[in-house]
């Protein structure tokens, strides 16, 4: 039979026999991990606590309940602890990696104790006014009741770590709570027949899939700083009648509408080079001068947080109305998309100590402008599942012909595709496991995100007229006659500090020292970029093109 063990390394599994003795396991487990014995290897049914394999010799697996596919916990003492042991409010005294740089976010978040404070209750709290109970007291930040009253569909990243770490509370020992889904082929298995392709057997091939709505949501809700983002945006539709694409440049905030939210804050769109047509577009990725414009955004204090692109088309009654193509019917990301999600999530991981890789997900979002059902034009904003980032990374699905379905691929000889469910109510009402295999629906891979922008906007750049958007020929121009105008040279020979605040300026010329003054519209940084040899050779050239 097959059992999986999880330590703070991940979780393996082991074929043994149920009558054979627990040291039997225990030497595997040994072997797998390292260790010259099983003598400081504790083992349990739970992660809270453990009971040391070599107390327990003399008795069989059986006998100590393990079954079958029974998931068991271990842990152990290393010869040297690498280490440092720290405190948090996630629920777990651990020791956890030290050199894994979060985002700020993170570390915020895990400083919080997220409990949901309630108010006392007129009609059940019996209680005085300095007093609390069942009816009154804190919940925890996921609360299945909460979230269902509020609407809330996922739960936060953070809600959810810190549900799973809950079981680890009093546990000396840290076990990684977050795992990677793993589909691959295990290359060092230690049976009998000969290494894949050439054989494979229960213990090295990936378990079967099931699929199912995530619970959680690593971005919570997507805010655009200023509408004029997505004005700017859709006028290069509304120019052409042609689709379009960007990249959201921003920062992770936190969200206090969702308990231990997050959010993702949208201060520019940048727009690559692309060959735009009517019915969608093409591009070419990495474009050459990506890793300037992500140092301009570093330089501001930006990163990569998603993509956006329109799929609009005007329904010809000319009253602006569009066609609303995306609902319950058809669908809202098409398989197409949902792969190319994933792989923008692969590329884009978030880094987490709670993950034994030192990475976990991504917060990495897509955001599509198109018609609703009103006809008006609107934002939708999504994420792909951690399951489905990991499918797409081992080329298990693939897109469909049907935009609403997501094909599974067949195994070959050289790749093996595990087995494939979703599960679905029927006409009964009853819970119905059916195979994935040849397609199945794509909303089984989707993560929803509200969107929305600020009741009182204070966007980062604040240049009041629009520099030219890159990569618009035909429609837009960026060239040095139009920077030295933009910037009131013409008038006065100096430079109008807020003019420089527009990020499509920054990664045109990508000064750092331009970046700076962008975002902090100081007299000093003003003066240190006028004084620079690198502006005053750029003013030069200005004067004479």
């Amino acid at each position: 039979m097959l059992v999986r063990v999880r330590s703070k390394q991940g979780t393996v599994r082991f074929e043994v026999d149920p009558n054979d003795d627990i040291s039997a396991l225990g030497t595997k487990i040994a072997e797998h991990l390292k260790l010259s014995d099983y003598s400081s290897i504790g083992i349990s049914d739970k992660p809270t606590a453990s009971t040391p394999i070599k107390d327990l010799v003399g008795k069989s697996i059986s006998q100590l309940g393990i079954g079958h596919g029974e998931l068991v916990f271990v842990t152990y003492q290393e010869a040297v602890a690498s280490n440092s042991s720290q405190t948090n409010n996630v629920g777990t005294k651990a020791s956890m990696p030290s050199d894994i740089k979060q985002d700020p976010i993170d570390d915020f978040l895990e400083k919080q104790d997220g409990l949901i404070k309630r108010g006392r209750d007129s009609k059940f709290c019996k209680h005085a006014a300095n007093g609390m109970c069942d009816y009154c007291m804190p919940l925890e930040p996921y609360d299945i009741n909460y979230l269902t009253e509020n609407k809330i569909k996922h739960m936060s990243f953070h809600a959810y770590l810190r549900k799973i770490n809950k079981q680890n509370k009093h546990n000396a020992k840290f076990i990684p709570p977050l795992e990677e889904p793993d589909l691959r082929v295990k290359t060092n298995c230690s049976g009998t027949h000969a290494p894949w392709p050439e054989g494979i057997c229960t213990k090295c091939q990936p378990s079967a899939i099931t699929l199912q709505l995530q619970q959680y949501r690593m971005v919570d809700h997507v805010e655009f700083s200023v509408p004029s983002l997505i004005d700017n945006f859709i006028h290069f539709w509304r120019s052409t009648g042609t689709q379009r694409f960007g990249y959201l440049y921003g920062r992770y905030e936190h969200y206090p509408d969702v308990p231990l939210g997050v959010k993702a804050v949208v201060e520019a769109i940048y727009e690559p080079p692309q060959e735009d047509e009517v019915d969608g577009l093409t591009l070419v990725l990495p474009w050459n001068e990506e890793k300037l414009v992500d140092e301009v955004a570093m330089n501001c204090g930006l990163q990569k947080v998603g993509m956006i692109y329109t799929d609009l088309t005007d329904d010809g009654s000319g009253l602006g109305k569009v066609i609303c193509k995306r609902h319950i019917d058809s669908y809202f990301l098409s398989s197409q998309e949902c792969c190319f999600s994933a792989a923008m999530q692969n590329k884009h991981p978030t880094a987490s100590k709670w993950s034994a890789s030192g990475k976990f997900n991504s917060r990495f979002v897509t955001c599509v402008v198109t018609g609703n059902s009103n006809g008006d034009i609107d934002v939708s904003a999504y994420q792909v599942s951690n399951i489905c980032t990991s499918m797409v990374a081992e080329d298990i699905i693939e897109a469909s012909v049907d935009p609403s379905v997501v094909r599974v691929k067949e195994s070959t000889p050289d790749k093996y595709v595990p087995e494939v469910f979703y599960k679905y109510k029927n006409n009964y009402g009853v819970n119905v496991q059916k195979s994935a295999k040849p397609c199945f629906p794509v909303e089984y891979l989707l993560v929803n995100v509200t969107h929305g922008f600020p009741s009182n906007p204070s966007p980062l750049f604040t240049s009041p007229i629009s520099f030219p958007i890159e990569n618009r020929p035909g429609i837009d121009s960026q060239d040095l006659k139009g920077l030295y105008r933009h910037l009131g040279l013409e008038a006065s020979g100096n430079v109008h500090v807020d003019y420089v605040s527009d990020f499509h300026l920054l990664t045109f010329v990508k000064g750092t020292t331009l970046a700076r003054l962008a975002v902090s519209h100081e007299e000093k940084d003003a003066n240190q970029l006028a004084q620079s040899t690198g502006w005053q050779t750029l003013v030069t050239i200005m004067n004479l093109s």
